[in-house]
């Protein structure tokens, strides 16, 4: 649809939509250009009513934390959707189920299930991003994934209605599931093990600490470029970027980590397509040198 058309479709909500809307500084690697619409969703009822609005005319993506996504720098010609503060809630049912909206950290949700003596949780200190996120890709860290500590998630349909799914009716594998692409994430139920604080305590701080040794933080990155090819080598792909690659290849701000070399960096102004470009250099070098094709981890938006 046209701008135009949009704006008289959307004006009421009009407080919460904008029209070509920056994203670049909505993401971890600080790169992208615009979106045509980019909506902020207070609530599930506002959200319901969007979705049904949209009815379908216009391309969705929900953007999280921006931890896992490349964004290009031309006009995405469809609705980024960001959810708000009603999505970032966070509760004990029970002993042992947290349920937490889909905008609540990672990271805030190991912080609960530490405050309330639940074990399960500690790997999820080390993952950036959203629940919503960790669901979509299955993340995980140090042998640990989502789905371990998954019970169900509530969710809607691109028809705005509302679904619960539990963990049994999803066939999870590794960074991926089978939940529809149109399904957006509202709330999600995990299940911890009763534990003692102190050794939950002290097992999240030894993965904290493992990452930092190993892992670039505070710098414009988005985490792992691609997925381990665990069905055609033991190898992990930092050690096939390894072999394949002039680590110190850069195409204008955009190179490879020198702390881990699945960690591409905008050292930076890089642009899309500097970014792209080490992505396409690093698959098409190690595709030459091992016969590995890679699959990239971070969502690309474009």
């Amino acid at each position: 649809m046209k701008t135009n058309q949009l704006k008289n479709l959307l004006k009421e909500y009009s407080a919460d939509v904008k029209f070509e809307y920056d994203l670049k500084k909505k993401n971890w690697f600080n790169i992208g250009g615009k979106t045509k619409v980019y909506y902020k969703a207070d609530n599930l009822k506002d959200l319901v009513s969007f979705i049904k609005k949209i009815n379908n005319k216009e391309k969705i993506f929900i953007l999280g934390a921006g931890s896992n996504t490349l964004i290009s720098d031309s006009l995405f010609d469809g609705v980024v959707i960001k959810l708000g503060k009603n999505f970032n809630n966070i509760s004990l049912l029970g002993k042992d189920i947290i349920i937490a909206g889909t905008a609540v950290l990672d990271k805030t949700l190991s912080d609960f299930a530490l405050k309330n003596s639940l074990s399960g949780f500690e790997f999820l200190s080390c993952i950036p991003g959203t629940i919503g996120g960790g669901i979509k890709m299955n993340a995980g860290c140090f042998g640990k994934e989502f789905k371990d500590i998954l019970v169900s998630i509530q969710a809607i349909n691109n028809l705005g209605q509302v679904v619960t799914i539990p963990v049994e009716e999803i066939k999870f594998e590794y960074r991926k599931n089978n939940l529809s692409e149109n399904l957006i994430f509202l709330s999600a139920s995990f299940k911890g093990v009763k534990a003692d604080t102190k050794k939950i305590e002290e097992e999240t701080m030894r993965l904290k600490a493992e990452k930092e040794k190993n892992q670039p933080t505070r710098i414009k990155t988005s985490g792992s470029t691609f997925k381990n090819p665990i069905l055609q080598t033991q190898k992990k792909v930092w050690e096939l970027i390894k072999e394949s690659v002039p680590l110190d290849i850069s195409f204008g701000d955009a190179c490879i980590s020198e702390k881990h070399c699945n960690f591409f960096v905008n050292k930076g102004d890089a642009s899309f397509e500097d970014m792209i470009r080490l992505i396409e250099f690093v698959s098409k070098k190690v595709l030459e040198k091992t016969g590995i094709s890679l699959e990239t981890e971070i969502k690309i938006l474009k």
